[in-house]
């Protein structure tokens, strides 16, 4: 009969670290839904909402603005069928009294912050029937 030794007990361990990083870049996204207003009749105002949603890093300081649209200014806003202007309002509040241009700088949460935009389209505009249109576009700086 053939009998085998043992092997011997003799494992052994070796260890190290090895260091790990990154660095996180503030940034931020944004997005918003569209604004209809449906069929406007001009004995009475139009109002309807947006919402703009800004997704920055934890504790980035951001500003939020409208611009002007196509068609006219931050405090005159008009939406455009061939020459003809409709002329409409952005504002941060549901009464209609406080123009959005510009939000107050914010700071990021790391997760969406959704603001509302309220929208008017005064009454008493009696404009050539047509379909009017705009485009805001809404940035975010950081």
């Amino acid at each position: 009969m053939l009998c085998l030794a043992s092997a011997p007990a003799w494992a052994a361990t070796a260890t190290t670290t090895f260091a790990v990083s990154a660095t996180v870049q503030a940034t931020c996204t944004v997005s918003a839904t569209a604004m209809a207003f449906g069929t406007y009749i001009p004995t009475a105002a139009s109002t309807n909402t947006s919402t703009v949603s800004v997704t920055c890093t934890n504790t980035t300081p951001y500003t939020l603005g409208l611009n002007a649209g196509l068609n006219g200014t931050v405090t005159a806003r008009a939406m455009k069928s061939g020459a003809v202007l409709l002329n409409y309002g952005l504002f941060t509040d549901s009464g209609h009294t406080t123009n959005f241009a510009t939000l107050a700088s914010a700071n990021g949460t790391g997760s969406a912050v959704v603001t509302t935009v309220y929208g008017q389209v005064p009454a008493a505009q009696y404009v050539t029937p047509g379909a009017y249109s705009d485009t805001i576009t809404a940035t975010v700086t950081y």
